[in-house]
């Protein structure tokens, strides 16, 4: 199968997104430098916890339109979708963007499409063609004659963010609007000729640096309002508050909707997208900086209220009730919860500390580490446990029954039980 589309990174954005480009008519090569992950995708078993994925990725490798290699093709374009972590100083670290641009390098000829679709700030899709340029610099960019036929040696960019939200993806991968934005016309053009072919939702056309942003700013608009009501709950507290019946009186104003409050704020996105803004304009970003302040620092609140808990009931046994960084999904990354889980056994060594994550099957390294820290099921965590802590709302907790919270100190960081 020659490739029409090499997708570069098979995470919880790049293999949903690969597997719906197949099945939508594409021939599409799926790359990671995880053998173990290949193999698996290969077999038709998925890695993450995303509803209908396994399904639609049977029907792609059943279609002879996809499957995954850890070997770089040659495709009339390449989808980039990796890492983009902060570095110490809160910027983005390219290593990973710069890993998957060397990768690419040494198999263009000439008019293909590199598309980066990992969040990072305002240049970086310019970056990492400077990084290709650089390996070949026989190949150019379309600066001058953006509207005529391209040349043999000429190599198109552009910026596409995705704004899935994962336990919905494969819906939100059709659905939601696209921005497009090119760092020429031309390669504007050529990226939205690709995701018409699968997304049902407006394709919104710009360029490059301002589809960077755009991203970042949808997450930092998030963090801000995230921050306003986790600061809130701490000033409920101090007044001995609900902070949930608050937040429901308030909402009734016909223009007020504030979010929920929680133990922080994870994930790849939120957590991470408004100190791109913050390092790229640090003069300005005040707001933003500040939001992620107080949303960094409500992991720290929370281990007061649970080390205050221990002490008042000489607990030995903790439980706390979900891992992940959202309801319903095993995505770990950036979670306050699971940081809360490590916080909570290195303050207390003396504390056999009941994980109860129902979206995975062994503790991660962080926990796996510590003799105090055993993965459990949430009934038996919390029939043993003196303290029971909820950090995340999955659904398995939702519906605990309150007989068996009968005589427990109580920590709900989300409403559930409070309300």
């Amino acid at each position: 199968m020659k490739p029409d589309i090499a997708f570069v990174g098979l995470g919880y954005i790049g293999l949903p997104t690969a597997v719906v480009m197949a099945n939508s008519g594409l021939n599409v090569v799926g790359v990671d430098v995880m053998a173990d992950k290949v193999t698996s995708v290969n077999a038709g078993e998925v890695p993450i916890v995303e509803p209908g994925l396994e399904t639609a990725l049977k029907e792609a490798l059943a279609s002879g339109r996809f499957y995954a290699t850890t070997e770089m093709p040659h495709a009339s374009a390449y989808i980039i979708a990796v890492p983009t972590p902060f570095d110490e100083h809160h910027a983005v670290d390219m290593r990973y963007i710069y890993s998957a641009a060397e990768a690419i390098a040494p198999h263009l000829e000439g008019d293909e499409l590199i598309v980066l679709e990992s969040t990072s700030p305002p240049m970086t899709t310019e970056k990492m063609a400077q990084r290709i340029f650089e390996l070949r610099p026989d190949l150019s960019a379309d600066h001058e004659n953006e509207h005529n036929e391209t040349t043999s040696k000429v190599i198109h960019f552009a910026h596409c963010p995705e704004r899935i939200l994962p336990g919905h993806a494969m819906e939100e991968l059709r659905t939601n609007d696209r921005i497009i934005g090119g760092t020429t016309i031309r390669g504007t053009e050529r990226a939205k000729a690709i995701y018409a072919q699968f997304c049902e939702g407006e394709l919104l056309e710009t360029n490059a640096r301002t589809a960077e942003l755009a991203k970042l700013t949808e997450n930092s608009f998030r963090d801000v309002n995230i921050a306003f009501a986790n600061e809130l709950s701490m000033i409920a507290d101090d007044f001995g508050i609900n902070v949930w019946e608050l937040i429901e009186l308030a909402n009734h104003h016909p223009r007020v909707n504030i979010l929920q409050p929680g133990p922080g704020v994870g994930g790849h996105c939120i957590a991470v997208d408004p100190w791109f803004i913050v390092a790229s304009s640090p003069e300005q970003a005040n707001l933003i900086r500040t939001a992620r302040e107080v949303n960094d620092s409500k992991p720290d609140w929370v281990l007061e209220k649970v080390s205050e808990a221990i002490k008042r009931t000489n607990a030995t046994q903790i439980a706390v009730l979900g891992l992940a960084f959202k309801p319903d999904i095993d995505d770990l990354r950036e979670s306050p919860s699971l940081k809360l889980a490590e916080s909570i056994t290195t303050s207390h060594p003396d504390c056999q500390i009941l994980a109860a994550e129902p979206n995975i099957k062994a503790l991660p390294p962080q926990l796996a580490k510590f003799p105090n820290v055993q993965l459990a099921e949430a009934d038996q965590a919390i029939r043993q446990a003196q303290v029971v802590v909820l950090l995340v709302n999955h659904k398995e907790f939702r519906t605990l029954s309150a007989t068996s919270l009968r005589g427990k100190e109580l920590v709900d960081t989300k409403g559930i039980w409070d309300s």
